[in-house]
Formats: structure tokens, sequence, C-alpha cells
């Protein structure tokens, strides 16, 4: 693959089925669907992540979700990203954001992490906040439950009935920024 037309897409989440429902693992759930417009199975990478290559929409991609748990990401990111010469421009990170509704979903370049430990060790291991975000809302937590217990939490059920349309427009969002730009796709799904 020629690098300089490669967009690495990666899913935060963490590995295993005790975490497969969790709000946390969003990101996971839309390289999932992301997966399946592509075609194929994701296999273990040298990377530190589990990677599909080939093409959506025309563009060629390279979807990949770390294998490390959630706070680890960094390495695995970075790793792949250096192995498909895919420089921090051309990465989008998909992860659940606190500060959002349930399934609203934004996109933007670069910004802080907002205590989200994924994207620091992400920023880390890049040396650089610059690079797209798809971020997927879960919501606050009830109450005055911890917010590292509520991302860990599987999706309500009212949320479940919900969730297969999100997933699906947050990986439409995904495809519009890697086709058509962020400054379009932020019109389209903002």
């Amino acid at each position: 693959m020629d690098a300089s037309d490669v967009t690495l897409v990666v899913g935060l989440g963490n590995p295993g089925p005790r975490y497969a429902g969790n709000r946390h693992n969003v990101g996971f759930l839309v390289l999932d669907e992301l997966g399946d417009r592509v075609g194929g199975s994701f296999k273990a990478h040298k990377g530190g992540a589990q990677v599909l290559t080939g093409r959506l929409g025309g563009h060629r991609v390279v979807l990949a979700k770390p294998r490390s748990f959630m706070n680890l990401s960094g390495g695995p990111v970075a790793g792949t990203a250096r192995f498909y010469q895919v420089e921090p421009a051309r990465i989008v990170v998909v992860h659940d954001e606190l500060d959002l509704p349930f399934a609203c979903v934004r996109l933007k370049l670069g910004g802080g992490d907002n205590g989200h430990n994924g994207l620091r060790s992400i920023s880390t291991s890049l040396g650089t906040k610059d690079y797209h975000r798809v971020r997927f809302g879960i919501g606050r937590p009830p109450g005055r439950m911890d917010p590292a217990d509520f991302v860990l939490r599987d999706f309500s059920t009212v949320e479940r009935k919900e969730l297969a349309f999100a997933l699906d427009r947050t990986a439409d969002a995904v495809q519009a920024l890697i086709e058509t730009g962020l400054e379009a796709a932020q019109n389209a799904f903002h």
C-alpha cells in the first residue's frame, strides 16, 4: 500500500468477551460495522492490534482494534501507524464520549483528551494530539456513579434498541470523514 493514500481507522475498546457490550467498547462496535462494509475479517497483526485492510468507499483503509486494554491503546496505535506508514493526520480514532448524549456523533481534529485515558495514551505514543476523532456519545452516569464504573457497564435495554442504528450512523460519519473531509462530514453529522 502506498502510505500517502491510506487512512488508519482505530476503534477503542477493551479486549475479551467480558467487555464486549460495554459503553467503553463502542469503538470496537463501530469498527465491526466498518469491517462488514470492507469485507473480510480482523486478524492479529504484529503492531499489536486486530487489523483488517481494504477499501471503504473507494479509499484504502486499515481498520484496527488494539489488543491492549483501553488505557494502553497508544502502543498498538503507534505501532500499526508505523507499520503502514500512516501519518497522524490520516488517523481516525473512534471512541466513547461521556460529555455527549447517547448516540450523538461529533467529529474533530486534535484537541485535549477530556479525561479519556485511551486518547491520552494515543497522544503520548504518537507525540501529537493532531489526529481525527469520531466521538460517540454515551451520556453521563446517573446520580453519583463513578464515570469509570459507568463506561464499563453494558448499554441499557433502551439504548440497545437504538444501538444498531447509532453504530451504522457513526460508521457513516467515519466514511464521510474519509471521503469528503472533516468540514463536510461535520456539516452532515453535527
